[in-house]
């Protein structure tokens, strides 16, 4: 790539920061100069070009725990480049600050940790290139993340979400009702969740509001008028910004993430009026993600939680991005299709039994994540190994690969 600093950034900032008040500091960093601002942030759109060329999902750099290299995360490896030249510390709190909006480096100084999303336009691209950044502090050192956002929406076709779950999750066919899809940091959730929000931009005349910290698939107004708001930016936070919304006229909310209790609670009332709501859980498993919202709250709370809960919860889709056996990655999913059965079971606190019920409701879309890894592996698309490594109880998977 031929990146290369001139002498003169080689400043160093332990001298940069001595006597100087924190505000000052960070003021002296806003200004440092502006051939060196221009020459940093040319550094960085390299860098996140070549994420798009190596099909890289991540972007690593920074403190001397990263051997000072940059580091992608292809098909699900996270390894050093090796046509990326070494950054030493300053070099990579330029080449991070550069990216960055003066309030936003204020409140990276501030709190340590910013998330962020950024759009970068090259002259031979079609579409914006977006990617969700965190710049933070580790052992005292500025060091950050990016993970590109696809340019273009997957296909709900190519999600394969069977035909009864798909409609319930289609403002057409069901007003009302809680879509919560699941999995851990980069399993797609956002991907299918666009990728839905997109079917119903298309099918149906109505308002989506979409709360996101940070935006990062920008949608465009279809036959559904759109209003994405950022958290921090537009909206203080996903609690505040639910409750707004019902005074916004919308059809469907899309919160980007459960993350306490506060959150939970209000997506529940939100849903309950009689809304179409889409979100996302840290949860592996439907029976999981159950349990894990009962938790979140006081004993005292739980039963009415639970009875709500069993009143709104519509769709549970749980997934996992998996090696396939081409050294890519294919989606795995289990998917709860809730019926007259599963709000029984939720409201009689026999949350267990309900993994008992997705193995047998085949007919209405339903499979747990053992039956869709089997399903893989005898599809050769991935390994016996893989498949046990992924499921959510070996045991289980063990089972169903020895009928």
């Amino acid at each position: 790539m031929g990146l290369s600093f001139t002498s003169e950034m080689q400043i160093t900032l332990p001298d940069y920061f001595r006597g100087v008040s924190r505000y000052r500091k960070i003021n002296k960093l806003l200004t440092i100069n502006e051939s060196w601002q221009e020459e940093s942030f040319s550094h960085a759109k390299l860098l996140l070009r070549q994420m798009k060329k190596l099909e890289a999902s991540d972007l690593d750099m920074g403190s001397s725990n990263s051997e000072h290299q940059v580091w992608f995360r292809i098909f699900g490896d996270k390894k050093p480049a090796a046509d990326v030249p070494k950054y030493d510390s300053d070099e990579v709190v330029v080449i991070l600050l550069s990216v960055l909006t003066d309030e936003q480096k204020v409140v990276l100084f501030d709190e340590r940790n910013i998330d962020f999303s950024l759009g970068i336009k090259y002259s031979d691209s079609k579409y914006e290139n977006r990617f969700r950044g965190c710049i933070y502090f580790e052992n005292g050192m500025i060091v950050g993340n990016f993970r590109k956002i696809n340019e273009e929406l997957f296909p709900i076709k190519q999600i394969n979400i069977p035909i009864p779950v798909l409609q319930r999750m289609n403002l057409k066919y069901e007003k009302a009702g809680l879509v919560i899809v699941t999995g851990i940091t980069g399993s797609g959730k956002s991907s299918t969740l666009d990728a839905v929000i997109n079917m119903n931009n298309e099918m149906n005349d109505a308002h989506i509001v979409i709360l996101a910290n940070p935006i990062e698939f920008v949608h465009r107004s279809k036959r559904c008028i759109i209003r994405q708001r950022e958290i921090g930016d537009d909206v203080v936070d996903f609690k505040s910004g639910t409750k707004q919304s019902l005074r916004q006229d919308p059809d469907i909310i899309m919160v980007g993430e459960m993350r306490d209790p506060d959150t939970i609670r209000t997506v529940l009332e939100v849903t309950d009026s009689g809304h179409k709501v889409f979100t996302t859980l840290h949860t592996s498993s439907a029976v999981e993600s159950i349990h894990r919202m009962v938790a979140e709250f006081p004993a005292n709370e739980q039963d009415r939680i639970r009875l709500r809960l069993a009143d709104t919860l519509s769709i549970v889709l749980s997934q996992k991005l998996v090696p396939d056996r081409n050294g890519r990655r294919v989606l795995a999913k289990e998917i709860l299709n809730v019926n007259s059965s599963v709000r029984a079971a939720i409201r009689n606190k026999n949350i267990d039994e309900i993994y008992q019920m997705i193995t047998q409701g085949k007919n209405a879309g339903m499979y747990t994540m053992e039956q869709n890894l089997n399903y893989l592996f005898q599809k050769n698309i991935i390994t016996e190994e893989t498949a046990l490594n992924y499921s959510n109880s070996r045991k289980r998977m063990k089972q169903i690969m020895s009928c």
